[in-house]
C-alpha cells in the first residue's frame, strides 16, 4: 500500500510512486480529477500538478485530490502531487525532471469565456506560457528517445460564432470570439508545430461543455442547481434559445483516458494534411462532446425537476463571448477509440444534483 499523506492547505500530497507513470496537469481541477480517478483505479502511477489557484474554491479542489489520495490506496497506484504554476519555467522543468513519462495529460489551465473579459493576463500566464512551458518540457524527453503522448485540453470555443449546426473538427476555426478560446486555438497550433519539428505524438481534445459530480460553480449546471435549492432566481442568458452539447464527465474522462492510449502517427506520404485535424507531423485533434444539443431551457426544466422545485427566471441577453450552440460531429472520435458521449441529460443531471446535496448538505 502506497504511503500517503493528506492534503493540508500549504502542503503537498504524496503517495510513493512506481516507474513511469503518467503527468497528469490540472489533477485537482474538475476534468483533471475524473482521469485521475479513472488511472487511478485503473493501477496507473500518476504524478499530478495543479496551482490550486482561487478562481473558484481550492477546498473543493482539495477535497477532488483527497479522492485521488484514496483512489491510490485502494489500487496501490503511487500518485505524487505538486502544488506548482506551470508558467513557473524552473518548476515545469523540475517536473519533468521526475519522469521520464509514457504519457502527458495536460489539462491544467485558466478556465471560462467571461473571466477572461476582465483577466486577460491570467491567460495569457495559463494557458500560453504554462502550455509552451510544457510542450519543451516533452520536447527535451522526446530529444533524450522516449517522446511522451501529449493529450492537451482544448475547447469547443474555438470554433467561435459558427453557423453549422454540428461542428466538425476537420473545418477550419479560425474566428474566436473571446480571448479564452483564442488561447486554446492557439494551444493547438503551437502543438501542431511541436508535432512537426520534434515529431513529437500531440492530441487535442476539444472539449463541449462537461458538467457532472464534482463539478465547477462557475458552469450552468452548478450555478442553477445552487440558486433553485437556494430559492434564488436564475439569469438565463439568450432568452434560454441557446443550446449547447453537454457531456457527462464520465464520458469525457473515459474519452481522454482511450485517447491517451491511442497516440496519433504521422503520415506516411510526407504530404501536407488534406484537413485542419490532422498534421504534417504525429498530430490529431477531436471532438469530445454530445452530438445532441440541449436547449437551456430544457436543462432548467431537467434541473428543476431534479431538484423538485420550480426556477424563478431572469431572462437576459446574450453575453460577449458567448455563442449560440455547440454540437460535436463525434464520428471520428468513435473510429479512433469507440467512444461516443452519449449519458442522457436526465441522467447525468440526476446525479450532479445528488452529489452537489451531499456535498454540500442540503436536503
Amino acid at each position: 500500500m502506497p504511503k500517503t499523506s493528506r492534503p493540508s492547505e500549504a502542503g503537498p500530497v504524496r503517495a510513493e510512486a512506481s516507474p513511469r507513470p503518467v503527468l497528469l496537469t490540472g489533477a485537482a481541477g474538475f476534468i483533471g480529477a475524473a482521469v485521475g480517478q479513472k488511472l487511478l483505479a485503473a493501477g496507473t502511477p500518476v504524478v499530478g500538478v495543479d496551482d490550486l489557484n482561487p478562481y473558484y474554491s481550492p477546498t473543493l479542489k482539495r477535497a477532488r485530490l483527497e479522492r485521488l489520495v484514496a483512489a491510490a490506496e485502494a489500487s496501490g497506484a503511487g500518485f505524487d502531487f505538486r502544488q506548482i504554476d506551470l508558467a513557473d519555467r524552473t518548476a515545469c522543468e523540475a517536473v519533468f525532471a521526475a519522469g521520464p513519462f509514457d504519457r502527458v495529460i495536460h489539462l491544467a489551465a485558466q478556465a471560462g469565456v467571461r473571466y477572461s473579459l476582465d483577466n486577460p493576463h491570467a491567460y495569457a500566464a495559463a494557458n500560453l506560457t504554462g502550455f509552451l512551458n510544457v510542450l519543451e518540457g516533452c520536447r527535451r524527453q522526446a530529444e533524450a528517445g522516449s517522446p511522451p503522448h501529449l493529450v492537451y485540453a482544448s475547447s469547443s470555443s474555438v470554433y467561435g460564432e459558427n453557423p453549422d449546426p454540428v461542428l466538425f473538427v476537420d473545418r477550419p476555426a479560425d474566428h474566436p470570439v473571446s480571448l479564452y478560446a483564442a488561447t486554446k486555438r492557439a494551444n493547438e497550433l503551437m502543438a501542431h508545430s511541436y508535432a512537426h519539428l520534434y515529431g513529437l505524438p500531440c492530441t487535442g481534445v476539444r472539449f463541449f461543455t462537461v458538467y457532472g459530480p464534482w463539478g465547477r460553480p462557475d458552469m450552468a449546471v452548478w450555478k442553477f442547481t445552487e440558486r433553485i435549492l437556494r430559492g434564488e432566481p436564475i439569469d438565463v442568458y439568450g432568452e434560454g434559445k441557446m443550446r449547447r452539447g453537454f457531456t457527462y464527465v464520465d464520458d469525457a474522462a473515459e474519452g481522454v483516458v482511450r485517447l491517451a492510449d491511442s497516440p496519433p502517427a504521422a503520415p506516411t506520404n510526407g504530404a501536407a494534411p488534406a484537413s485542419p485535424d490532422r498534421g504534417t507531423g504525429p498530430f490529431r485533434t477531436y471532438n469530445l462532446g454530445s452530438r445532441e444539443p440541449v436547449e437551456l431551457m430544457r436543462l432548467i426544466e431537467v434541473i428543476e425537476s431534479a431538484c423538485g422545485r420550480r426556477a424563478e427566471k431572469r431572462f437576459l441577453p446574450m453575453q460577449p463571448g458567448d455563442v449560440v450552440s455547440t454540437a460535436a460531429d463525434t464520428a471520428p472520435l468513435e473510429k479512433a477509440i469507440g467512444l461516443t458521449p452519449s449519458t442522457p441529460i436526465e441522467e447525468g443531471v440526476g446525479a450532479f444534483v445528488r452529489w452537489y446535496r451531499d456535498y454540500h448538505g442540503v436536503r
